[in-house]
């Protein structure tokens, strides 16, 4: 990475960390006063209880500071505006707006129950549709490749159905994981840092600038998710976190390498499918409760325990998975 590479990747983070804080001091106070909060499962335990009425949609302070700073470097000529530029701020607007309308039903109606699964579904697969058609338009390919594990499938028309399933699993992913205070904004950080990386080192620089800008409002975000969190990020936000960090994995054919980053993710999502098939087959439960990180919690961790657990076991994958991404 040059010297001027690299400050642009500073400047950026910069932007994204500075405007999410500036947002998070307007937004906060104002969803307070419009008691905008967020309604807490009653399976979750006494020690989430506490936390009912904390202001949700938090995922609007980093969601938007990135689509304004990514518009104003491409009007300001300090950001190319590529088509791959183009499918990463749809997949991001989509997805966030997915999350809102879902968010601003379930305080409409005042619980949990928002869009239903079906509805969010089929949201979720109309732009992951319209992802794949621009992707094919842009010239995408259609093969499974790393170098390292000696594949090179060409999949055909099969690569959409494996495109669909990784944007709209990845995007759950996340959303699965935002359970506990910082935990999906922290981890979520930490593999963008790697995409970031990898985009800018296999020669998407508009990618990884894009991608530093997210990390710089994660980062500003945190600020106020941190235990005890002062916001939630919402679906707004985690439905697209994880679908973005898809896009940009298919965008540079780094499929694979996502399964590294985001392992943490994939883990607190297998654990969710196993609790159901085992409860299915043997009518009783593997884990106490599911996700994973709520297991931990039934068996006496603390929750900052479990967050930095999680942080510090999603930073070593995503050490290896920014050295599987370029240099294998």
């Amino acid at each position: 990475m040059g010297i001027l590479l690299l400050t642009k990747s500073v400047f950026t983070i910069m932007i994204g960390f500075l405007s999410a804080i500036v947002l998070g001091l307007v937004l906060i106070p104002f969803l307070k006063r419009k008691k905008i909060g967020q309604r807490i499962s009653i399976y979750v335990g006494d020690t989430h209880k506490k936390k009912e009425g904390t202001p949700t949609m938090g995922g609007l302070i980093f969601v938007l500071p990135t689509i304004i700073a990514t518009i104003a470097l491409v009007l300001t000529n300090k950001l190319e505006l590529t088509p791959n530029l183009i499918i990463i701020l749809f997949v991001f607007i989509g997805y966030a707006f997915i999350g809102f309308l879902d968010d601003f039903l379930s305080i409409k109606k005042k619980n949990n129950e928002g869009l239903s699964t079906y509805q969010k579904l089929f949201l979720q697969l109309i732009i992951a549709l319209v992802f794949f058609y621009l992707y094919m338009e842009n010239g995408g390919k259609t093969s499974l490749v790393s170098s390292t594990l000696g594949i090179n499938i060409e999949m055909g028309w099969f690569y959409g159905v494996f495109l669909l399933f990784i944007l709209i699993g990845a995007s759950n992913a996340v959303n699965l994981t935002d359970g506990l205070d910082g935990l999906a904004g922290g981890l979520s950080a930490i593999s963008f840092i790697a995409f970031g990386l990898i985009s800018i080192a296999v020669g998407f620089e508009e990618i990884g600038l894009f991608t530093f800008i997210l990390v710089g409002g994660l980062m500003g975000f945190l600020i106020f998710n941190t235990h005890p969190a002062k916001i939630f990020m919402g679906d707004t936000g985690s439905l697209a976190l994880g679908a973005v960090m898809a896009a940009i994995a298919i965008l540079t054919h780094r499929e694979i390498t996502l399964l590294v980053v985001a392992s943490v993710f994939v883990v607190e999502t297998l654990s969710v499918i196993l609790q159901v098939v085992w409860m299915f087959l043997f009518h009783k439960k593997l884990f106490l409760m599911t996700p994973l990180h709520h297991h931990f919690e039934k068996i006496g961790w603390s929750e900052t325990d479990i967050v930095k657990l999680f942080w510090v076991v999603g930073l070593i994958l995503t050490m290896a998975g920014v050295y599987f991404g370029v240099w294998l």
